[in-house]
């Protein structure tokens, strides 16, 4: 298995970091997270300004800036953080704007490797309605002009359909992040669809979670029986198959534990055996 992925026209580890946990905690701690991923080799790092209402992107600055030339930083767009809710949607032309310059701001950076665009058609999470139902078209117009002013380097798209992901290929899209995992797998076509455009497949809760009652991969007996079997953790067999599962995977698992960045990181080196692999197949 390859340890290397493109995103864009960069060659990245296909292990990254997600940094959205990074708002909560000690902001100490933080920046020790984040310095030590960058030394064990993670070079994507996936971000938004309103994570955390901005702590994640203060503590990203403080950890790393100036930013070594290979860190490739990934942001995303069309949510804002809010007093009383934990978020709202933000999807209008003028609106993606002012959080990439945001985000430019307080990352202490001129631009950011991709942008994001999160999309919120369906569940989970944000669903608009009103004046918040913004078409694509003049969304990505938006990004491109973004783009060919030199603030962002390429297009990313979030939470997306297949037909959502074709209408936006004009765009020169270069990744797409939904949520995705060995036992949630409804969007397999767009999956399809990256793997034979070269687009980059980067699953959002990839091991599950408590959201809207994801299902946890960590904790279903088959994951635990074969990892047990192979000696590696239920988090690192779930993330290896997705790995195994398509080359265009590339990976961004979050934890403000260093034990688990460790063991995150070192999912890059594992493959499954081929029972581990059918059995996980069968779950989807």
């Amino acid at each position: 298995m390859t340890l290397y992925g493109k995103l864009g026209d960069h060659d990245v580890l296909r292990i990254g970091y997600g940094a959205m946990q990074l708002g909560d905690g000690d902001a100490a701690d933080a920046v020790t997270i984040l310095r030590r991923a960058v030394e064990l080799g993670v070079d994507h790092l996936d971000t938004a300004q309103f994570y955390g209402d901005g702590k994640v992107n203060d503590r990203i600055r403080s950890a790393l800036r100036p930013y070594a030339a290979n860190l490739r930083l990934v942001t995303k767009v069309g949510a804002a953080a809010h007093p009383t809710r934990h978020l709202v949607a933000a999807q209008k032309p003028a609106e993606l704007r002012a959080q990439v310059e945001e985000n430019l701001r307080a990352l202490g950076t001129e631009q950011v490797a991709v942008v994001n665009l999160r999309r919120t058609d369906m569940p989970p999470g944000l669903v608009v309605t009103g004046d918040q139902l913004v078409d694509l078209d003049s969304q990505l117009a938006e990004l491109i002009a973004l783009r060919d002013e030199g603030k962002i380097g390429a297009i990313g798209l979030s939470h997306v359909s297949l037909a959502q992901l074709r209408q936006a290929l004009p765009a020169g899209i270069v990744c797409v992040q939904n949520l995705y995992n060995v036992l949630t797998r409804d969007h397999e076509d767009v999956l399809a669809e990256c793997a034979a455009r070269d687009i980059a497949w980067v699953p959002y809760f990839p091991l599950g979670s408590a959201f809207d009652q994801i299902p946890s991969v960590g904790a279903h007996p088959v994951v635990v029986a074969h990892a047990a079997r192979l000696g590696i953790t239920p988090a690192q067999a779930g993330l290896a198959w997705l790995l195994a599962h398509s080359p265009a995977t590339l990976l961004i698992p979050g934890t403000r534990s260093l034990a688990h960045l460790a063991e995150n990181v070192a999912v890059a080196a594992i493959e499954l055996d081929q029972e581990a692999i059918t059995a996980f197949d069968a779950l989807g």
